[in-house]
């Protein structure tokens, strides 16, 4: 007697349980999900490597472009020595404003 009420439990919970499952497949994907970090894992570090050679890579051309600007500054300093330019000649300057007169 007593196993009878516990077939007529069971039963309709795992059939229930069976057919929420099969319903809930159209939408959702019952399989286990995979847990693969190591692929996101060295993806992130190949972009940390690649970002860490860019930067070294700029600071080599941001040193060498300073190198270049001060050696140019040098040659341009001693360029001027040799040939002083005299600066342009001044505008003329604008005719007077004219003066308004009030009559009364």
């Amino acid at each position: 007697m007593c196993s009878k009420n516990f077939v007529k439990r069971v039963v309709p919970f795992f059939l229930t349980f069976a057919v929420g499952l099969f319903v809930a497949s159209f939408f959702v994907s019952i399989l286990a999900p995979s847990f693969r970090f190591n692929n996101r894992f060295r993806r992130h570090q190949e972009y940390h490597q690649k970002m860490e050679f860019e930067n070294q890579r700029l600071r080599e051309r941001n040193t060498q472009l300073e190198k270049q600007l001060t050696d140019s500054e040098t040659e341009s300093s001693v360029m001027s020595l040799y040939s002083a330019v005299p600066p342009p000649p001044m505008p003329p300057m604008p005719p007077p404003a004219p003066v308004r007169t009030y009559r009364r």
